[in-house]
């Protein structure tokens, strides 16, 4: 009977990724006063911010430092200073991770401006906003990795349970039925938030999204500044026209991909 603990530990995988899958969405849901997505005209770094996090805001004053030719970004995947006076607390932030040599890589640079503090003071405003989710992590986006997570970790109980001997009274097809609700729980939870709160973010609230979405048609990168820099904000470095400047952060990603591999680290 030892494949009863593994069903118990199925259920208990699947019931509690699904309970936190819907706390999180709940608390997404009323995070924010209703009115407030009509009333807050997003700037470019709150809509990085929304979009993709600290590090999408990072990448935007990257991209605009450079568009200005106050930073140039080599192909090479080094970030050099060409004006060290920062009009704001962002570009001021990436100037000072670079350091006082005036040049480095990329990807530290990216990393270090990411956790700087102007960064957490435009999160917390967004928090206090409503358009941002209090604490990425308890997200539903997170929640719903969560659920995907124990749906593969029912299967692999379903499938050690159906390896282990067996009396002959206890057909396995019946065992895999039992498996079976865990894993339907886990799917229908997915199936319904997809339905229900998809498109889900990491970092935007309900209210926030739909900020985001009225920002997206704009997004085209062929028009002015304005409109090329709100690409990037709201689709990232993928959105950057110029070869040379996509080369320098294709770099970027490449050597993120060395880094984490020649140190143990998951890839970020």
């Amino acid at each position: 009977m030892f494949w009863v603990l593994l069903l118990l530990s199925a259920w208990s995988v699947a019931g509690l990724a699904c309970l936190r899958l819907c706390l999180a969405a709940v608390r997404a849901a009323v995070v924010g006063p209703p009115t407030v997505g009509r009333e807050h005209a997003l700037t470019l770094y709150e809509a990085a911010f929304l979009s993709g996090g600290p590090r999408r805001v990072a990448d935007l004053t990257l991209v605009s430092m450079a568009r200005q030719r106050r930073l140039l970004l080599a192909h090479t995947g080094w970030a050099t200073v060409v004006d060290p006076c920062g009009r704001d607390e962002m570009e001021r932030s990436v100037i000072g991770a670079i350091g006082p040599g005036g040049q480095s890589r990329i990807a530290p640079v990216r990393a270090t401006a990411a956790t700087a503090d102007a960064v957490r003071v435009l999160a917390d405003r967004l928090v206090g906003a409503g358009l941002a989710v209090p604490d990425g992590s308890r997200g539903v986006a997170a929640g719903v990795r969560r659920v995907r997570t124990a749906a593969l970790a029912v299967c692999a109980l379903a499938a050690a349970a159906l390896a282990l001997p067996l009396p002959a009274d206890q057909p396995r097809l019946l065992i895999a039925l039992w498996f079976a609700l865990p894993l339907a729980l886990t799917l229908g939870c997915l199936a319904i938030t997809r339905m229900e709160v998809h498109p889900y973010s990491r970092w935007a609230s309900p209210a926030g999204q739909r900020l985001i979405g009225s920002l997206v048609q704009q997004a085209d990168g062929t028009a002015d500044d304005r409109t090329y820099l709100t690409s990037v904000a709201v689709r990232g470095v993928r959105a950057i026209g110029e070869p040379d400047l996509r080369a320098a952060f294709a770099h970027r990603e490449r050597y993120v991909d060395e880094y984490a591999e020649g140190h143990g680290e998951p890839r970020g």
